[in-house]
């Protein structure tokens, strides 16, 4: 489904799943010995997605002789057979939660909010609640149940916990078909304002460089010399701080993958202030003790990524009027940007 920073569209990841308790068989052929198991298994059985596999194989629920196999990376051996238990599937129990939202644009088709930074979009591990869906069920009513899928009802893509700014979500299927159309065409107008260390050259340019999952770290993601997917990511120079120590910098999204511009930034070397996972400038770095003390405050302060979803342009899935919304900064990233001038 998707991800972060705007990328594919949610549609293009949701794949029919058993709803009853089924088991199936999957005996490795010679040509793929050697391999991995989940990669096997994904292969065998299309209709499981990889990530699901994954979770299937961690959870035991893959045994191999009698013998529960749990990594998902097992190399596999010819003519060996793997039994796959996949338990009978729960119903969704999405509850509305009465969250205050920030709405900028709504009909009887979408809605156009203002997400704040600290809300997840959906409900996952760790979020089983108290997300921009279960708010968006809350005031949008039981219509917008099973729009789009049980799981993330009417939600066609999807931004960080920690990034605030602009997001669409679909109140029907005409929209939501509609809108995931745009975004697998890459149609949609989307630009977020970010701060980073350092100062870009060119002033202004293009990122480019495959995305996957990180192999020395599966919580993050990274540019990929083999594998991965294709990224792109345009960016202009709007600002600079401190003698270029920081920059505020303008990215538009190309494609769209999950992390996008915080890796393409990173990777340039130009992380993100704020950002845990990717940022090589913490509060207590080097480059952080170098701002003035009322910056360094103010970035403590902010306590995630400097990222913003500002502008968001697409076309009336049922009108087709062309729609345009800006988000202005939030008062973290405001202060911070205060504080370095």
């Amino acid at each position: 489904m998707a991800a972060p920073e705007g990328q594919e569209p949610v549609a293009e990841e949701a794949q029919a799943e058993p709803r009853a308790a089924e088991r199936h068989e999957v005996t490795t052929a010679p040509e793929a010995a050697g391999g991995r198991l989940d990669r096997l298994l994904a292969e065998a059985l299309p209709q499981l997605s990889r990530s699901r596999l994954k979770a299937l194989i961690e959870e035991g629920r893959v045994s191999s002789g009698g013998r529960a196999v749990t990594s998902p990376s097992t190399k596999v051996k010819a003519g060996q057979t793997f039994a796959i238990i996949v338990p009978e599937a729960q119903p969704a129990a999405l509850a509305a939660q009465a969250i205050p939202l920030e709405i900028l644009y709504e009909d009887k088709d979408l809605i156009v909010l203002n997400k704040p930074a600290g809300l997840v979009v959906h409900p996952a591990a760790g979020n089983p609640d108290r997300t921009l869906v279960n708010a968006l069920l809350a005031h949008c009513g039981p219509e917008l149940t099973g729009i789009g899928g049980e799981q993330r009802p009417g939600i066609v893509h999807r931004l960080d916990k920690d990034t605030s700014g602009l997001m669409v979500a679909a109140k029907t299927e005409t929209a939501h078909r509609g809108l995931v159309e745009q975004f697998a065409a890459r149609s949609i107008e989307r630009s977020y304002l970010a701060l980073v260390w350092g100062l870009p050259r060119p002033a202004e340019g293009t990122i480019t460089g495959n995305i996957g999952r990180s192999p020395r770290n599966r919580k993050k993601m990274a540019v990929l010399q083999r594998g991965g997917r294709p990224a792109e990511t345009g960016y202009r120079v709007l600002k600079v701080f401190q003698g270029g120590a920081v920059s505020l910098v303008e990215c538009r999204l190309k494609t769209g993958r999950t992390h996008q511009i915080r890796v393409h930034m990173a990777e340039a070397g130009h992380p993100l202030l704020g950002d845990p996972l990717y940022g090589r400038g913490g509060t207590g770095s080097r480059r952080a003790r170098s701002l003035p003390e009322g910056a360094q405050a103010a970035l403590a302060a902010l306590g995630r990524q400097a990222l913003h979803a500002k502008t968001l342009g697409f076309q009336h899935p049922r009108s087709g009027d062309v729609l345009q919304f800006e988000s202005e900064l939030p008062p973290d990233i405001g202060a911070l940007i205060s504080s370095l001038e």
